[in-house]
């Protein structure tokens, strides 16, 4: 079953001799449970790429749909809560929210979106991903993987469509970032979870199910 879908997504920034095409007619499609891997060097516009299908940002034209819906054609206000109900987020900066506990950040998108919490499901990540004794820390507390660990937990809480993860373990070292990248694979298996990760890292690309590579705002190859 398709779960995302992008139709001649361009973007551009500014015109003329100075105009820049981020993006320059991509069309892409992933299939549920599918982990895909978009590798591409700085500037390639893989990371722009990433935040239009997750509708961080929008396009100059083209469409974007996820679980069946045209992300575009909903206002600001149900663009937010589509977001926030059916697209995870994994950042490299990991994004958490420092005043807040391990637990509280790992639920917070349920927090916000006034859902209950399964608290099952949440003990079930928590345990895969080894932060069952660091619930009650806090994220300057914990180091940089474990960091990952809890973005990862967030992402998932929701029970996402499909998550989209932005050069995931580009702040962690090689160790780490193999016990990650691991960690973010098994969960994807574990709980029937799309992924779309955006790396620059050959690599960590080969773990994945797919590799699409793109260079100067369009994609020039697509393997599984």
């Amino acid at each position: 079953m398709k779960i995302l879908e992008a139709q001649n997504l361009k973007k551009y920034y500014g015109g003329g001799d100075v105009q820049v095409k981020a993006l320059d007619g991509v069309d892409l499609s992933i299939e549920e449970g599918e982990f895909t891997a978009i590798v591409g060097t700085s500037g390639s516009g893989k990371s722009t790429l990433l935040h239009i299908l997750g509708g961080l940002d929008y396009a100059t034209s083209g469409s974007v749909t996820v679980a069946g819906r045209k992300i575009f054609e909903l206002n600001e206000k149900e663009l937010t809560i589509f977001r926030r109900r059916k697209i995870g987020f994994i950042f490299q900066s990991y994004n958490l929210v420092p005043i807040l506990s391990i637990y509280e950040n790992i639920v917070l998108p349920l927090e916000l979106d006034g859902r209950p919490t399964d608290q099952r499901f949440v003990e079930d990540i928590v345990r895969m991903l080894g932060l069952h004794n660091k619930l009650n820390n806090f994220p300057g507390q914990l180091s940089g993987g474990q960091q990952q660990r809890v973005a990862i937990a967030r992402a998932l809480v929701t029970k996402p469509a499909i998550i989209l993860a932005d050069e995931p373990t580009g702040n962690l070292d090689s160790k780490t970032t193999q016990e990650v990248l691991g960690l973010l694979k098994l969960t994807g298996e574990q709980f029937h979870q799309t992924i779309v990760m955006i790396t620059h890292n050959e690599a960590l690309s080969q773990l994945c199910d797919r590799v699409i590579h793109i260079e100067d705002g369009r994609i020039c190859s697509d393997e599984k």
